[in-house]
Formats: structure tokens, sequence, C-alpha cells
């Protein structure tokens, strides 16, 4: 019984001694390999990256907005005369000319019309010049009391109201011809016609809603569009110098499709959105913008001159701002923080911070740190500032010492023993 307890405890002994006997021969190997991957880390050499130049270029400083495109002029056009449609000379979607003929209304009721008020006035002037012959034959008469002076001025007084007879005729006349080239419906601006919204044989009158046909003037062409109050001041302030360029942007919103002018500011501010609305106004030569079309626009307020400028990859956050990584000319790198005055999506123009030439770290950032040596892969590209473009010589492919020591063609020959 005592030599079964004595075992049991020589080996418990023994199994915690093997236990801690590994446990501490694992710490050690694990504290080993970690000192070794450190070593590697810090004699991996230089840590590759891509740099780029800063360079001084013009930036155009653009408020961006979203408009929706609208006919310079739509109009509806109606007939203005009761009666049949005898014919239809445009086609939908046309183009036509101020005073094309669109359509024709059956003239034959008004042609009537003016023919009786000519016919009118035909009888109020024979009447009126017999009122005046005898208008001169009284006053003959009268200047040697042949006759009443009351005849002579009845007689007068039949000669204004026949004269007036003749003008009132003459304004029925002109009514009438008016009414008459109304029964021609023309275009009144130029456009591109729609759909058409009556046949030919109906009857149409001036009273209806829907009209002929509706035309829009697609060329030029306006652009609605609003901004945040807050870009006002700074639409206001350019605006003094002239009328601003505006951009439209096609679906992908890159490419440019057509450049205007900007027309108007709207004279108050949206209270429920706090925008202002903006009219543009565009040449549309290729007919790219369509009314009703929303599409992306951007406004140039102002040019920046000769401003620093790098690639918004090079520009990095931390919690003392915004930095970059300049290489030196000894390739380490140097923590360089700097004041970003604007960006888009391919640079950043930099006011303070990095001087024009100087290389930024564009790729490669998981290993730097301040004073880190890099190598620029994109070396060739990108001098180094202050030094001149030059020729690299050849490097031989089997190293930079030359041929390989097994090539013993140019070492000393082995004497025979």
């Amino acid at each position: 019984m005592a030599l079964g307890r004595r075992i049991l405890t020589i080996s418990v002994v023994a199994v915690v001694v093997a236990g801690s006997g590994y446990a501490i021969w694992q710490y050690t190997h694990q504290r080993q390999q970690t000192q070794r991957l450190a070593r590697g880390f810090q004699t991996d050499g230089p840590v590759p990256v891509i740099a780029a130049a800063a360079r001084r270029a013009d930036v155009p400083v653009y408020l961006d907005g979203v408009g929706t495109t609208k006919a310079l002029n739509t109009v509806t056009v109606r007939p203005q005369v009761d009666g049949k449609l005898i014919s239809v000379a445009f086609k939908e979607g046309q183009d036509v000319k101020r005073g094309f003929v669109l359509a024709r209304i059956d003239p034959v009721t008004y042609q009537a019309q003016l023919d009786q008020v000519v016919a009118k006035k035909a009888l109020a002037e024979a009447q009126l010049a017999n009122a005046r012959i005898d208008l001169e034959r009284y006053q003959r008469l009268v200047s040697t009391n042949s006759i009443a002076r009351q005849q002579y001025d009845t007689q007068k007084a039949l000669v204004a109201q026949l004269e007036a007879q003749v003008k009132l005729d003459q304004a029925a006349i002109d009514n009438a011809k008016a009414i008459l080239e109304y029964t021609d419906v023309i275009a009144p601006l130029d456009g591109r016609t729609g759909i058409r919204q009556v046949d030919e044989g109906n009857i149409v009158r001036a009273s209806d809603a829907t009209g002929i046909v509706v035309i829009t003037q697609l060329r030029p062409i306006s652009v609605l569009f609003t901004l945040p109050q807050q870009q006002l001041g700074d639409v206001t302030r350019a605006s003094i110098h002239g009328e601003l360029a505006v951009d439209a942007f096609g679906a992908d919103n890159k490419t440019v499709i057509d450049k205007g002018l900007l027309k108007v500011v709207d004279n108050q501010v949206d209270q429920t959105t706090g925008t202002i609305k903006l009219k543009a106004e565009f040449p549309n030569a290729q007919l790219q913008l369509w009314p009703g079309q929303f599409v992306n626009v951007r406004l140039l307020i102002d040019t920046l001159k000769q401003v620093v400028v790098v690639p918004t990859a090079a520009v990095q956050r931390g919690p003392n701002g915004t930095f970059v990584f300049v290489v030196q000319p000894d390739n380490k790198v140097a923590v360089r923080p700097v004041a970003v005055a604007q960006q888009d999506e391919t640079q950043a123009v930099i006011s303070n911070g990095v001087n024009a030439d100087e290389r930024v770290v564009t790729t490669g950032f998981a290993r730097l740190t301040a004073g880190a040596d890099v190598v620029v892969t994109n070396a060739e590209s990108i001098p180094p500032p202050g030094s001149a473009p030059s020729a690299q010589p050849k490097r031989d492919r089997r190293g930079p010492g030359g041929p390989k020591r097994e090539q013993r063609s140019d070492a000393t020959p082995t004497p025979p023993r």
C-alpha cells in the first residue's frame, strides 16, 4: 500500500516537472522566434514605394450641382379661328423655322367675310365722293346767298359722317384680313415639333386646350440647377467679372457633353431647402441635352494660379491632421504636415507644407515610418529634386560584381602539380 502511494507521488512529480519544462521551452522558443522576426523586419532593406512629384499648376475651382434641362421656349400651337383642318404641313419631330406654315384651316368663310367688308367700303367711298361734290357746290352757292347756310352745314356733316364710315370699313377689312391669315397656322419660333395632337379633316376651335402641336426650342437650351445658400456669396463675387462658365456632364458623370454660360441667379433663397436656383444656357449644337432630363453640372467660379498640387492618394490623415510622406534626396522619408486648400478625386491643392518638385509617396504606406529607407520603384519617371536626368549605365545581369566566380576565364591559372 505504501509502495503504491510512493509510485503515484513520483509519477505526479514527474508529470509536473515535464510540463514545466515543456512550458519553459515553448516560451523560450516563441521569444527567440519573435526576436528573429523582429531582426528580419529590421534587415529587410528599403521599403518599395511609388512616388510622384509635386508640381505647380492652374487649378479651376468648381461648384457642383444637379439640374433639370428645360427648353428655352415652349409653345403650344393652337388655332386662332374655328374651322375644318384641311392640311397638316409638318412631320412629328421636325425642326421648323419661325413663320413655317404648320397647318391650314378652311378659309372659305373668312374669305367671304373679307369680300363683304371690302364691298361695303367701296359703297361708302362712292357715297363720300358724291357728298364732297355736293359740298363744293353748296359752298359756292352759300357765298352768294343762293342757299341757306343750314343746308351747307348739313352737307358738311354728311361728308364727315361718310369719311368716318370709310375708316370704319377699313378697320373691318383689316380685321377680316387678320382672321383670314389665321387660317394658316404658323410656327411662332424656331424649334422642334412634338407629337401631333389633331389629324387632318377634324374641326378645330380656338378654345381647344390641347392645340395642334407643341414646339420646343432646343437650340439653345437652358438648365435649371440649385446650389446651397452657403455658396451664394462665392457665385455673386465671381459673377461680377462677367458670365460664368458651366459644364454639363453625361450619364457617366465624367464626360462634358456641352459648355454653357450662367444667365440668371434667382432673386431669393428657397427657405424650405436652403438652396438658391440658377439658370444656365447651353448652345446644345449636338442635341445632347433634352427637355426634362436630369443632368449634373459644375460651375467655374475661380482659377487658382500656379499652386502646388499633389495626387490625392498622397494625402494621409492622422490624429494631428493631414500629412504626406516626402522622399528626401537620400531616399529617406519624412513626415510632413500639410494644409489642403481643396481636393478632388485626382489631385489636392497644398497651400502649406510641400514645395514644388518635392517627391511624395502615393503607394506603399504600410511599413513607412519617419526616417525609413525607401526605394522609389518609378524613379526613372520621377527624378529626385535638383538632379538632371542622365543615362544610366547598363548593369550586368550576373550581378554588380561582374562575372560569377565559376567562370575562371579572367582568373589566375593554377599551375599543374
